[in-house]
């Protein structure tokens, strides 16, 4: 048995300690916030990610939060037309074996929590941030702001897009900032405007915005995402949006599209950051995992989805090789391809999405009349049932 000492407690992080933990392992979680909880509304689960809920014995405690929406559907924020729609029904778990489901972050959050408590192999430490950490042959340490040094067999930064191991482990400077800001809120179901769906996952394309519509808490809330070019910088996932920038973006869009934005009387916004794909997230006893390791845009809705994969071969390479180095070692070999071809393709997404002029008329010929089957197949190198492995 090893004690991994994880630095953030956030859906990688606890998605890590207890699937290390399930392992034989015991994982210990070190995170800054008094409280252990989630910024955000809205996230999506792809087959992908079932997967691993699955492998982590959660699957009926997320099924009691989610909604299954009924399909994706693109339309044009500026002409009102489909411009594509995937069904998500029976067709689509039969084709992936698994469903495609939106929740909410804190309910998923919670879900993790609550499996960790509940197991012995676990340990919580909330309110302890992390100043960094460091290593030698026998032991790997994290370094504590409240002065404290703990030892262990291995430190996972699990501390999200501005990390603090990922500063000392690669060393690259801060993220990129793509030029996109995203701006979130939710609104009760039952004061959605007509003309907007209710039982779908709907993005509303236009040129340099989008906005991202679905269900969540069981159908009681509808989750808004309105995205746009901005070069406005700011560290953070909580800051207070401004209502008359987002009403001049939008200004040029759909009424229903402008009818739903102006229900909203408070948002929240982040800007959208990546990073290059790259090598070296393990070293030695110390490695990387979710954001910390491969942010992403989140055009494929799958940054959380991406760090429980991590969780799950991170600790399936520990029972594969006989040393911590080996293993993490294993772990980024494993990983680094396949994140790295969904940090990529996030941004194509995102350049599809916001296409204006003859772009736009392109994209959508080429997805007009597409099939069920057809969209599937373009969806199997990210939700197939191998593919997560690397």
């Amino acid at each position: 048995m090893s004690r991994f000492l994880i630095a953030g407690g956030g859906i990688g992080g606890l998605g890590a300690a207890l699937a290390l933990a399930q392992a034989g392992h015991q994982a210990e979680i070190f995170e800054k916030s008094a409280e252990f909880g989630e910024i955000g509304a809205g996230i999506q689960l792809g087959p992908n990610v079932f997967r691993m809920f699955d492998r982590l014995g959660l699957r009926a405690a997320i099924d009691a939060d989610a909604v299954r929406p009924k399909a994706l559907v693109m339309r044009c924020a500026i002409h009102g037309h489909e411009v594509t729609r995937v069904p998500l029904g029976a067709g689509f778990e039969a084709h992936f074996g698994q469903p495609y489901a939106v929740t909410h972050r804190a309910d998923l959050l919670n879900t993790l929590l609550a499996a960790c408590r509940a197991h012995p192999g676990v340990a919580l430490h909330q309110g302890v941030g992390v100043a960094g950490a460091s290593q030698d042959d026998a032991t790997a340490t994290l370094h504590l702001t409240d002065g404290r040094h703990v030892a262990g067999d291995a430190v996972i930064g699990a501390d999200g897009l501005w990390s603090r191991i990922r500063a000392q482990v690669m060393g690259d400077g801060p993220p990129l900032v793509s030029g996109h800001i995203a701006y979130r809120a939710v609104l009760a179901m039952a004061r959605v405007p007509d003309g907007i769906a209710r039982d779908e996952v709907t993005l509303w394309a236009g040129p340099k915005l989008h906005l991202v519509t679905y269900p969540l808490r069981r159908g009681e809330l509808l989750n808004l995402v309105a995205v746009f070019h901005s070069e406005h910088y700011e560290e953070g996932w909580d800051a207070a949006g401004d209502l008359d920038l987002i009403e001049s973006h939008f200004a040029g869009t759909r009424p229903e599209v402008r009818h739903m934005l102006g229900m909203i009387d408070a948002w929240k916004f982040w800007v959208l950051c990546d990073r290059e794909p790259r090598r070296g997230w393990s070293q030695g006893r110390i490695t990387l995992l979710g954001d910390a390791a491969h942010p992403m845009l989140q055009y494929l809705a799958q940054g959380a989805n991406m760090a429980l994969e991590d969780a799950v071969c991170l600790a399936d390479q520990t029972g594969r090789h006989a040393t911590i180095p080996e293993a993490l070692a294993g772990y980024e070999e494993a990983r680094v391809l396949r994140t790295g071809r969904v940090q990529l393709m996030a941004r194509v997404y995102g350049e599809a999405y916001h296409a204006g002029g003859v772009k736009a008329e392109l994209r959508d010929q080429m997805l007009a009349n597409r099939p069920a089957q057809a969209a599937w197949a373009g969806m199997a190198w990210l939700y197939g049932h191998q593919a997560w492995e690397g």
